[in-house]
């Protein structure tokens, strides 16, 4: 069957935070541009990769951080939707986005559509501290965590749970203002490195989390776009095979596998909760215990996302843009073993695991990508601007450590 969009109705990229090599976004673009929906990006400046793309209809240069009031950033998303002139469906890349849309909605469906989720459960899902317990009240596992209000706290979380345990920042737009780690996650060693970290007065925002030793453990992901009332409108499955930083951080290679049993977990909650809207849903399999525990649930597109679709070419951002513009969404079997690889970062993490197992990824010969994040026969420029930025980036960072000298190398 043929997909058809609705190609009255745009969409707009909604961003906030300084991220422009994100391929996430250029997903985005890409999977509606080329069934003719007009395409608005807000972008960091005019030479991001996304702004790039040929399929963009345009680009809306509002550089944000993140730290500036919600209220002036959802009038900044109204004055762009009056420019465009109809509205839109609003497609979020970062939490903050979908926290602001969905808080705001009131004001902002002036311009755009927008799920009908209670406005605040994107921020209690996204907020590590309040999807621990949801998922304790919807029987869905999670790991051990703790979020500590003070220092003594903070050593009591430490020693219940165990070294070595992973901090991760509490919640969006904390993690922006007053970030308690750098990146997704940090593992601390022993109580000492703990001390170290925050030496005797309270934490920031943080959550301290158990560790389950990546030996015993896969990490798989979960994509879904729900409709009213919580029910999977789209819903897919796959096993992260290596990420960058090594088993914390991004996904840079991953393949699309059905599992029923992880499905069934996230329909639970989303039901559960009753969340509508996309969602990217992060888990590990603990093979101590054989559970998946979730460990995070982003409301919004995932970066990755285009690894998946079903039989009819239905992915998360076209389920959501049928869903709300009335059409009916294609009901099929996920598409298997599509493999998803998102370029540098794809090579990073290869080079990280040639350097801990001592030989290249059983993965890298056998898993021939389908998907790449980047690199698109029909959409150059954004893979040429990525590949001059990304190694800009890595030179200056070279550079900074060289000339911090031999301190800053250890």
């Amino acid at each position: 069957m043929v997909l058809l969009l609705d190609t009255s109705v745009p969409v707009l990229l909604a961003r906030i935070g300084n991220y422009p090599l994100h391929h996430g976004s250029l997903g985005v673009v890409r999977t509606v541009g080329r069934l003719g929906v007009p395409v608005h990006a807000v972008v960091e400046d005019r030479f991001t990769p996304v702004a790039l793309s040929r399929h963009l209809t345009s680009r809306i240069v509002w550089p944000t951080t993140g730290r500036e009031e919600p209220e002036r950033l959802a009038d900044g998303l109204l004055s762009i939707g009056r420019a465009i002139g109809t509205r839109c469906v609003a497609v979020p890349t970062d939490d903050e986005a979908a926290i602001l849309l969905a808080e705001y909605a009131h004001r902002l469906r002036e311009c755009f559509l927008i799920p009908s989720v209670p406005a605040h459960l994107p921020r209690l899902l996204a907020c590590k501290a309040g999807l621990h317990r949801l998922c304790a009240e919807a029987d869905v596992p999670s790991p051990r965590s703790r979020a500590p209000e003070s220092h003594d706290e903070l050593v009591d979380a430490g020693r219940e749970l165990g070294y070595p345990l992973v901090l991760k920042n509490l919640a969006p737009f904390s993690r922006l203002r007053t970030p308690a780690v750098s990146g997704t996650t940090t593992m601390v060693p022993t109580e000492r490195a703990m001390l170290d970290r925050f030496p005797k007065a309270a934490p920031p925002p943080v959550l301290v989390q158990e560790y389950i030793p990546r030996q015993q453990a896969e990490d798989w992901i979960t994509h879904i776009y729900c409709g009213a009332g919580g029910v999977p409108r789209a819903l897919f499955t796959g096993l992260k095979l290596r990420s960058w930083p090594p088993y914390a951080g991004m996904t840079a290679r991953a393949v699309a596998l059905r599992n029923s049993e992880l499905a069934g977990l996230a329909e639970r909650l989303c039901r559960r909760v009753g969340y509508s809207g996309l969602a990217d849903l992060d888990w590990r399999y603990d093979r101590r215990d054989g559970q998946y525990k979730l460990v995070d649930f982003n409301p919004r597109t995932g970066a990755q996302f285009r690894l998946f679709e079903n039989v009819h070419g239905v992915d998360v951002v076209r389920a959501m843009h049928l869903d709300l513009t009335g059409r009916d969404v294609p009901d099929g079997a996920q598409a298997e073993g599509r493999v998803f690889v998102a370029g540098q970062l794809d090579l990073a993490s290869v080079a990280a695991w040639l350097r801990h197992e001592r030989q290249l990824p059983p993965d890298l010969l056998s898993e021939r990508p389908t998907e790449r994040a980047w690199l698109c026969r029909d959409d150059l420029l954004p893979a040429a601007a990525e590949t001059i930025r990304f190694t800009a980036l890595v030179m200056w960072r070279l550079l900074r450590l060289e000339r911090s000298g031999p301190a800053g190398r250890r």
